[in-house]
């Protein structure tokens, strides 16, 4: 009967410690029990989903498993020269992907790749360390289809140190949580200067999910589930019902650049709300700056006529933020010819374009690539850096280009 009793209370205790490990390692959204998450949309929006989850948005953070990565691992172009004593090799090490630092022939780095962001013209990685990220030395280039140093990396030297901060995740992913801890102080009561904000792994939505843009959405799903004949979107954000500034705002929260003003976390930031209680810009909306092509596309796009003139224009006027941009320039063209059907160009145009390129595409005109201020990048064995070109969204006219 004793050794009944005994067998009993240490199956008890083994299920209710079982119980206790699942639960602490149980995945919480760190954003509330709001959310349900982006799979639960799959249920009704299959198609959109479909879509979504291969966009740049949803991709703009995640694991760096060999789906994710882009570039050469192995073989191929998969080496970096620093100098005849220092390169940097793309290897595949136990099903993982690693940038490992070799002088003299010998290695004395290996750094894992974690997570990367970025899937579209560029594609930079991490790697966890004491509680953060740091930024890998290289970085994928699709325009090149090659490796090259990270923007802002050094050609002749490589090195380990630069963090990647949690409010670097911000228009990266849709949360991450962290803490901050004091380096100095045993006391949790006191905290000096000298703190450290530390991030929970565990914890990251990767990508721009569906919430990140509509709001949470547990309410939603379980109302849908409940009553599957409602017709109308109910307990949660469309956009629709928002004003074209609320709509801007959604799209200016990470398309605006980064030298405002920080007021509040872009995570607290849910549709519908003002971003100018979250960011104090130094620029007002008739500003002359030549902002940089790299992150200002809402900046640039204010700076256009079409816009200023419009009472109805915003990104979603030409952009579907569940699916990529397409390259089929003459698209865009479409959507600039049904307010501008009439348009005549001056003779030296006439003259140095056809008709038909005249019509089919707009954009390569008044939206040119322009080589980024902030971001370049030198490929190995080379002497300079290479222009990081991207798309301007000021639609204005540009000097005909001279052949």
């Amino acid at each position: 009967m004793k050794n009944t009793s005994r067998l009993f209370i240490l199956l008890f205790l083994v299920v209710l410690l079982s119980n206790c490990s699942n639960k602490s390692d149980e995945y919480i959204d760190p954003r509330g029990t709001d959310y349900a998450g982006s799979e639960s949309c799959i249920q009704c929006h299959q198609a959109v989903y479909q879509k979504a989850i291969q966009s740049s948005h949803y991709k703009a953070t995640a694991a760096a498993i060999k789906g994710n990565v882009l570039g050469n691992f192995n073989s191929g172009d998969h080496v970096f020269i620093y100098d005849k004593n220092t390169k940097m090799v793309m290897e595949e090490r136990n099903d993982s992907l690693y940038q490992v630092l070799y002088k003299n022939g010998k290695e004395v780095e290996a750094h894992k790749l974690e997570i990367v962001f970025g899937t579209k013209h560029a594609q930079t990685s991490v790697f966890w360390r004491n509680n953060n990220t740091y930024e890998l030395p290289l970085s994928y280039y699709t325009s090149v289809h090659s490796w090259a140093t990270s923007p802002g990396f050094s050609a002749e030297k490589p090195y380990f140190d630069r963090k990647v901060v949690k409010d670097c995740y911000a228009c990266h992913s849709s949360n991450i949580s962290s803490r901050n801890i004091d380096q100095n102080s045993k006391d949790k009561n006191f905290m000096s200067m000298d703190v450290e904000d530390v991030i929970n792994k565990k914890t990251i939505v990767y990508g721009i999910d569906c919430e990140r843009c509509h709001g949470p959405a547990k309410e939603h799903v379980n109302q849908h589930l409940k009553f599957p004949d409602l017709k109308v979107a109910k307990k949660i954000v469309t956009y629709k019902s928002l004003t074209r500034q609320q709509k801007l705002d959604a799209c200016a929260l990470c398309h605006s650049g980064n030298d405002g003003m920080k007021m509040k976390s872009r995570f607290d930031f849910k549709p519908g709300d003002n971003l100018s209680e979250y960011f104090r810009s130094s620029h007002s909306a008739t500003d002359t700056t030549d902002f940089d092509v790299h992150g200002n596309q809402f900046k640039l796009l204010s700076q256009s006529k079409c816009f200023t003139k419009s009472e109805t224009m915003d990104c979603i006027s030409c952009h579907n933020p569940h699916e990529n941009a397409t390259k089929n320039l003459a698209t865009y063209s479409k959507i600039c010819m049904s307010c501008h059907n009439t348009v005549k160009h001056n003779t030296a145009t006439v003259k140095t374009i056809s008709d038909n390129l005249l019509q089919d595409n707009c954009i390569e005109c008044h939206m040119p690539k322009k080589p980024s201020g902030v971001i370049s990048f030198r490929l190995s064995k080379a002497t300079k850096d290479s222009n990081y070109m991207l798309r301007t969204h000021k639609i204005a006219i540009y000097p005909t280009k001279k052949k």
